[in-house]
């Protein structure tokens, strides 16, 4: 489905909305066909300062917000909401900290 990484928050919100692993997906597979539509992540660029101000860092979740509420007034709302009062689980560090297992894991490999 993707050819990178996806953001482990962003997993978080869909299932938040939806609870049905499936519907999520197909949340997350829109979400992602939308981002490079009519230039809506040039559009958020526009906006970035707004969210940034509400303490809103995770781009990747405020795209989202964007997407699903299409509401000027909601979408940063609820990126706030999401941010700071629920709480985004995963941190950079927990994304270093697998990354350096997978390393560890393929020197083990390399070595056998």
């Amino acid at each position: 489905m993707w050819n990178h990484q996806i953001d482990a928050n962003l997993i978080y919100v869909a299932m938040l909305f939806n609870k049905d692993i499936n519907k999520a997906i197909g949340l997350l597979y829109e979400f992602e066909k939308w981002k490079f539509q009519h230039d809506n992540e040039q559009n958020y660029k526009k906006r970035i300062d707004k969210f940034l101000e509400r303490r809103c860092c995770n781009h990747n979740i405020n795209l989202f917000f964007i997407f699903f509420f299409n509401d000027i007034s909601k979408d940063i709302d609820l990126a706030t909401v999401a941010t700071v009062n629920i709480g985004l689980p995963f941190v950079k560090k927990d994304k270093d900290i697998s990354q350096k297992q997978k390393q560890l894991n393929l020197q083990n490999y390399s070595i056998i």
